[in-house]
């Protein structure tokens, strides 16, 4: 049915823009949050869980999380807490423990349950590293056939200004769970991480006008915000990668999406991905967005908390 919601597992490695799209996503009217599942990444798994369970409580929502895997599938994972801060949400302190629990399952038997549970009709939105994935298809192969369709932030196909051409974070952590992932066959939506950076980034005007003082929620993430502003770029500029992520889920329709199929590098160049474009490609990718378009719809979605409680 046209108003029918859609069905989401969200796996975040809980840095600053995942901790923004949380925000949007688990209140979006257009989502059905099924489970929300942890993974190293922007910090370590420890502090990405922590930081899921203290958003979800701070919005007083209640979601089922999961702790995901401490490291990559083949490889040590490194951490961007030189971007995101030590403890992943910028230039705001969350407290050391959290009293909210989790589940008793890791992620990948949660996710395995849920998939399971579901009629082949929930949609996985990857935010961070695919380490997760790549291990719940390695472990339960069976469960390929319930997922149909992956919406992932990462990769960088034409290179993003301070970074190597071609490598992203996401992807360069671990390719070859990456690599899992593509081999599985399942469709792929692929939101580059040159999106979030260059396309539907907030400038400082927006930052201070349309996110500080507009209401709690919105001072809350303006305090992230506050130490994470984009390096590398003359303008101030805050990256919006995960947020683009999810705002595809939602509203395809500002986006100009073109057929591509996927490869990625494991060796010499581990998380360099190569895009093909065919109009009969396997996988989807975001080349363009309505920018002007996607900004109002963050100004929208922020406006909805204006009578919110945050805790």
């Amino acid at each position: 049915m046209k108003n029918e919601k859609i069905k989401v597992i969200i796996d975040s490695d809980a840095g600053v823009d995942d901790a923004a799209c949380l925000i949007y996503a688990l209140v979006d009217e257009k989502l059905d949050v099924k489970l929300i599942t942890s993974v190293s990444g922007n910090v370590g798994v420890e502090t990405t869980t922590r930081n899921i369970l203290h958003i979800i409580d701070r919005l007083n929502l209640d979601v089922p999380v999961a702790k995901g895997c401490a490291k990559a599938m083949e490889r040590n994972s490194p951490y961007a807490e030189n971007i995101h801060s030590v403890e992943g949400l910028g230039g705001y302190t969350p407290p050391k423990t959290v009293s909210r629990p989790l589940l008793k399952d890791d992620a990948i038997e949660a996710m395995y349950k849920v998939l399971n549970e579901g009629d082949g009709d929930i949609i996985l939105l990857v935010l961070g590293p695919q380490t997760n994935i790549g291990t719940l298809l390695q472990k339960h192969p069976d469960i390929i056939k319930k997922i149909p369709k992956i919406v992932f932030m990462g990769g960088s196909p034409y290179g993003v200004n301070g970074y190597p051409n071609h490598i992203s974070f996401n992807i360069s952590t671990d390719p070859e769970a990456f690599k899992i992932v593509l081999n599985s066959n399942i469709p792929l939506a692929m939101i580059p991480s040159d999106m979030g950076r260059l396309k539907a980034h907030l400038d400082e005007e927006f930052v201070m006008t349309k996110i500080k003082g507009v209401n709690k929620v919105g001072d809350f993430i303006y305090q992230m915000y506050t130490t994470y502003w984009e390096p590398g770029y003359t303008d101030k500029r805050i990256a919006t990668n995960d947020t683009c992520a999810y705002m595809y889920l939602v509203h395809p329709e500002i986006f100009t999406v073109e057929k591509v199929d996927l490869d990625v590098n494991t060796t010499d160049m581990p998380g360099k991905m190569d895009v093909v474009f065919d109009k009969n490609g396997k996988h989807e990718f975001t080349s363009a967005v309505n920018r002007e378009r996607f900004l109002q719809l963050l100004s929208e979605r922020l406006k909805y908390f204006d009578n919110f409680d945050l805790k």
